[in-house]
């Protein structure tokens, strides 16, 4: 996928805005105001994504295009190179997760919010 498919396909998800919170570079797609994705415009090379702490580490080791979260916590995110080796397919389904795992998170009044969205 590149940077406008993931955009896209983040932006077609209930609640979500895009921002850049930090600087010019980094794109970052919010759901309720928290974040699930990130992804550097300048050197397109890869996504930061939320995940289960369990998951994370199977799919480190699995994948070695999947990597401890850059500049995140270790613990809930990674941060998944664009290679050959990720499918559009697999890397959706990471971007869904990282989502759905925000998403679990809010509190019952923002999740109706988005449930009327």
């Amino acid at each position: 996928m590149n940077i406008e498919e993931i955009r896209e396909y983040c932006m077609s998800k209930k609640g979500v805005t895009e921002s850049f919170p930090f600087d010019n570079n980094t794109l970052v797609f919010k759901v309720m105001g928290k974040m699930f994705a990130l992804v550097n415009l300048i050197d397109n090379k890869s996504i930061n994504l939320k995940c289960d702490p369990e998951k994370a580490i199977t799919l480190r080791e699995q994948y070695s295009a999947v990597l401890p979260g850059f500049h995140m916590s270790k613990k809930h995110w990674n941060t998944i190179l664009f290679n050959e080796s990720i499918s559009d397919n697999i890397l959706m389904q990471w971007i869904d997760h990282s989502y759905s795992l925000v998403v679990n998170s809010l509190t019952q009044k923002n999740k109706d919010r988005i449930d009327k969205m």
